[in-house]
């Protein structure tokens, strides 16, 4: 636990990816087995299920430490993370620590055994480990403990950190990191360094992603010859992967959907072994789009009944394919990859396997024009893919772009405010927004994202000075600060009091200009509904 802790110090320390990935590389090189497996675990969202309540652990804690229950919320309101709070007010209070040098996965696997644990047993147990860690240790145990566990490695980090600790080829650590593997029932070695022993045959492949890119730039820089376009649907990016008569369906996040699909399962089960499509699982009806609103009433279900799939029909929109016979072929020039895939589909000829058909074009003006039917589509814009390109892992610049239509805007008054996380636990950084519904103000969205530090701090004075009420975390602020707010889509929502629900929103600037009588209504809202729900 104690080298975790320390490598959790010097990922905190250092923006520079250098610094990270020769933290994780030298921590690879030395750390136990069991903990190596764990800690890929961790960084990987792989973490163990929790099996302590929050709540009862903040109870526990202002036991141990004596102090009320207000002061935990307060120093927690100033801290702004549970787990540093938690680790800082124990060590406040420790007489009894004694050091050991206990794995991490020792921990991890303590934590599991509670899960069966009576609540009394749970308390005991936690109490005597935390009087056996430092402060940092407690803070990494009570990460894990909590779930709440965000470190700043991307898997790309980890990948490239393996691959020169083991000299392995990065792409071949991505693939062997990807699929369904548990440290419950995986080695280190076994997943990482054995050559494909241990490869599931649901393991799917690295995604490619592209880099966003603007208009002046593709004008300036890119020779219309060399690209294909095509439109970027608005679902959820997926593989498909047929092998060994198995039918397996994986997200871009890593999660396997294959029981939310099971209409897609039965098309995929017509595929022939050895096949991977990487594409959209899109919400669609009547040939065309529906809006990612009805996309998203199936991912949060345990049950897909025969009426959630009338209600919310899914077809899969196919961007390439990566394996054929068996074979890996990202390797291969797209035009190729195109080839065989448009080749794969008619012989499957099934209705909700789809192409996502080039677009054809002359130069980019005439691109461009094409472009301006996005929305209309229900697309966020236009992919551009280079002719030869091959399939890459992760996201690379120079031959993938995603050329995304201009967001929707409403402006709307803060209301409501809240502290941040983390380097933003001091400061009131998360709004509510309103607008007009008559002479009422409606919420509508939230936002945290979009302004600069300074202007942050000039919004966490205002709520200061003008704060109406106090609702725990949250503050009732004088109406009178304009915000334009920018956000992907708009659907129907019956969880909001404005019946609107709104995709990714985000603040575009602070309207200082406008006074709260010239913010949007709610009619406007309905409106964008109407036109683009």
């Amino acid at each position: 636990m104690k080298e975790f802790a320390q490598l959790i110090t010097s990922l905190d320390q250092s923006n520079k990816t250098n610094d990270k990935v020769n933290a994780l590389k030298n921590y690879f090189l030395s750390a136990n087995d069991q903990d190596k497996i764990w800690t890929l675990a961790l960084f990987t969202h792989r973490k163990p299920k929790r099996t302590v309540n929050t709540n009862l652990l903040k109870d526990w804690v202002t036991e141990w430490t004596g102090i009320p229950e207000w002061l935990f919320q307060e120093s927690y309101q100033v801290v702004g993370d549970l787990a540093e709070t938690i680790s800082l007010l124990v060590a406040s209070t420790d007489e009894g620590y004694k050091e050991v040098d206990n794995l991490l996965s020792y921990y991890i696997k303590t934590l599991i055994s509670l899960r069966d644990k009576s609540i009394e047993e749970k308390k005991k147990r936690l109490q005597s480990i935390y009087k056996e860690l430092d402060p940092q240790e407690r803070f990494v145990f009570t990460k894990i403990m909590t779930g709440g566990w965000r470190v700043g490695v991307s898997q790309n980090l980890i990948t490239k950190a393996l691959s020169e600790a083991f000299d392995i080829d990065k792409s071949i650590i991505a693939h062997r990191l990807m699929g369904n593997w548990s440290p419950e029932n995986f080695t280190f070695q076994e997943l990482i360094l054995e050559e494909s022993k241990n490869d599931l045959a649901s393991r799917p492949y690295p995604f490619y992603l592209a880099h966003p890119i603007e208009t002046q730039e593709i004008q300036e820089e890119l020779n219309p010859a060399e690209w294909q376009a095509e439109w970027k649907w608005d679902g959820i990016r997926g593989q498909i992967i047929k092998r060994n008569d198995e039918v397996f369906i994986w997200s871009r996040g890593e999660e396997l959907v294959t029981e939310k699909f099971p209409e897609l399962v039965e098309m995929a089960e017509k595929l022939p072994n050895g096949a991977v499509l990487d594409g959209e699982i899109t919400a669609y009806r009547n040939g065309e789009p529906l809006s990612f609103g009805v996309l998203q009433t199936r991912i949060g279900r345990k049950n897909i009944t025969k009426n959630l799939i009338k209600k919310a029909p899914v077809v899969f929109i196919c961007y390439d394919i990566i394996e054929h016979k068996g074979k890996d072929i990202r390797t291969k020039a797209l035009s190729y990859r195109t080839q065989l895939l448009n080749q794969l589909l008619l012989e499957i000829d099934h209705p909700i396997l789809l192409a996502s058909q080039s677009i054809e074009f002359s130069d980019w003006v005439e691109l461009i024009e094409i472009r301006k039917k996005s929305r209309s589509l229900k697309t966020e814009g236009l992919m551009l893919k280079k002719k030869n390109s091959i399939y890459e892992a992760g996201r690379k610049r120079g031959s993938w772009w995603k050329w995304k239509i201009a967001p929707l805007t409403i402006d709307g008054v803060m209301i409501y405010a809240q502290k941040g996380h983390g380097r933003r636990a001091d400061l009131y950084s998360d709004y509510t927004l309103a607008v007009w519904n008559e002479d009422e103000l409606i919420p509508f969205a939230k936002a945290y994202s979009g302004l600069t530090d300074a202007e942050m701090k000039k919004v966490d004075a205002f709520v200061k000075k003008n704060t109406k009420e106090k609702f725990g975390p949250v503050r009732t602020v004088k109406p009178e600060l304009v915000f334009e707010i920018a956000f992907e889509g708009i659907q129907v929502s019956n969880r909001h009091k404005s019946g609107i629900a709104l995709r990714f929103p985000r603040i575009k600037r602070w309207r200082q200009d406008k006074p709260i009588s010239e913010a949007n209504k709610l009619t406007d809202l309905q409106h964008l509904l109407e036109k683009y729900g």
